[in-house]
């Protein structure tokens, strides 16, 4: 099962370059995110003429993620637990049935955090806070379980082109990466790592001041595996060519190829 984690900025921008990535890469679960759309206007019948079964949670012109997958989605889920009164789309959760068996799928998108300190970074600390109640209640499951998205996380320094520009951003400040640290102290294992210790490997290069061409980029789009997901890692690999393509989003696909 090879599951793509992609963060594509907005459907309506990217719909031809989306498109033309499902054709050509074929990933059999793509799990996205910022899809900028309500649930009504995402266009559902294009994907699913091309194979996918398509499950969205939306908001109107910002956040919003998505689940599309040519494999049957059960139990389908929307928004992280533990604060009803959160009404931005950031998380969908669905059970992904494969030829030997299934995953636990949960797609997020969690806050950027910026400027920080201050309210937005507060909302991003204790959206983490939720975000470590569920994944500690998902390994209950006893169950191959995949976090994956945009954490909007710099785990560490060699996760950056340039570390010291990042030191007081929100994606790197000393709280951020210890809440991270935390989802890993649980016993989630953290795919590409597993497979990549080696630095300069990137998931996102800002749309200003020549990132892409500079290679001036960041690693934030992750996917977290409970033990039982890990036993069944077979790779994971960063799809970095997708940034140079026509209209591209300013992250590329991250995937993961698990034998279920």
């Amino acid at each position: 099962m090879k599951i793509a984690t992609f963060n594509i900025n907005g459907i309506k921008a990217r719909f031809d370059a989306l498109t033309d990535w499902l054709t050509s890469s074929n990933p059999d679960v793509a799990v996205l995110q910022e899809i900028k759309s309500v649930d009504e206007n995402f266009p559902r019948e294009h994907f699913e003429d091309l194979g996918y079964h398509v499950e969205t949670h939306g908001q109107k012109s910002f956040n919003g993620v998505a689940i599309m997958s040519r494999l049957p989605l059960e139990d389908v889920t929307r928004g992280l637990p533990g604060d009803p009164t959160d009404e931005q789309a950031r998380w969908i959760e669905a059970t992904v049935a494969g030829d030997a068996g299934t995953v636990r799928l949960c797609g997020l998108y969690l806050p950027n955090g910026n400027p920080a300190p201050g309210p937005k970074y507060d909302y991003k600390l204790a959206w983490m806070e939720r975000l470590h109640a569920r994944a500690r209640a998902l390994l209950t499951r006893e169950e191959p379980v995949v976090m994956c998205g945009d954490y909007n996380i710099i785990p560490q320094d060699e996760d950056a082109a340039r570390p010291d520009a990042w030191r007081d951003d929100a994606l790197a400040r000393p709280e951020s990466r210890a809440a991270f640290r935390r989802l890993l102290y649980l016993g989630y294992g953290e795919a590409f790592r597993l497979k990549t210790p080696q630095p300069g490997h990137y998931s996102f290069w800002d749309y200003q001041a020549n990132a892409w061409d500079r290679n001036d980029g960041i690693r934030i789009d992750h996917h977290l595996l409970s033990p039982q997901a890990a036993d069944k890692m077979v790779d994971c690999w960063i799809e970095s060519e997708v940034r140079g393509r026509t209209k591209p989003s300013d992250h590329v696909p991250v995937w993961l190829d698990l034998a279920i």
